[in-house]
């Protein structure tokens, strides 16, 4: 008999007054896939992380999503992918060992893109 062992994981949802709108901001600006759709939840995937929208009546935008990179062209990239919604631009930042810049999602969430440094630098 073959047995399916059930993954772990876990999923951070938000509340969302714009879920179409971040549906195609998330798959098309930031390379997510769509993992799941359960009606008023969307649950996207990428690499190892999980995060939802749901529609709600408030916007949950406190906290910050982080996106990494295994390099620092790809930071840079995708800082240029974003130029209308960069906050700033990549930087080193000495005291967590990464290369990184914010921005903000079309309903303001704060969301990040780093490279972590090598352990050689």
């Amino acid at each position: 008999m073959n047995i399916v062992k059930q993954q772990k994981g876990g999923i951070v949802f938000f509340q969302t007054k714009k879920q179409h709108e971040l549906y195609t901001f998330y798959t098309e600006k930031i390379g997510c896939k769509l993992w799941l759709e359960q009606g008023g939840c969307q649950i996207f995937k990428f690499e190892n992380m999980l995060f939802g929208f749901c529609q709600r009546d408030k916007v949950d935008d406190l906290g910050m999503i982080t996106f990494f990179y295994s390099t620092k062209d790809e930071v840079d990239k995708m800082c240029e992918q974003l130029k209308n919604y960069a906050l700033d631009t990549p930087k080193d930042n000495p005291m967590y060992r990464i290369y990184h810049f914010y921005a903000k999602d079309p309903e303001g969430r704060n969301i990040e893109f780093q490279y972590f440094w090598s352990k050689s630098k």
